[in-house]
């Protein structure tokens, strides 16, 4: 089994953050209105593409979002593979934060990462969301 993480176009994105994240939307639901502007990389387990995030930097912090993975390949480590690549990327672009919109019920998964929340928890398309950020230390 080869796995592998390498930067691909938002349009690569697309087919999965719709299977995993909006799948009752039209596609058109999970295109960020800035997509073309970040960055974007996906996981890959012999050639087939199982886990995409979204990275979006600002005055020195950085957003990441739509981190996905194929429903049939969740549980195997490969979206945390995917965000402790991003964390390691970022830490190389001097950002000062990294930060997301989680979904509530993914608190526990970030908290591994040292992501924490900063208690900002909002409600969109009836889904609860939480801030979660980590610190950047050099």
């Amino acid at each position: 089994m080869t796995e592998f993480i390498r930067l691909i176009s938002a349009k690569d994105t697309y087919p999965l953050r719709h299977a995993v994240m909006w799948p009752d939307k039209p596609i058109n639901y999970i295109i960020l209105p800035n997509d073309e502007e970040g960055i974007h990389l996906g996981l890959y387990v012999n050639d087939a593409l199982v886990s995409v995030v979204s990275l979006f930097i600002e005055n020195k912090e950085a957003q990441f979002r739509k981190l996905a993975t194929a429903n049939l390949e969740q549980g195997k480590g490969y979206g945390g593979r995917l965000l402790s690549h991003l964390i390691t990327y970022v830490e190389g672009e001097k950002v000062n934060k990294i930060w997301c919109n989680a979904r509530v019920e993914k608190i526990d998964f970030y908290l591994k990462f040292g992501f924490k929340s900063n208690n900002t928890v909002f409600t969109k398309h009836e889904i609860d969301y939480v801030v979660m950020e980590k610190m950047i230390i050099r």
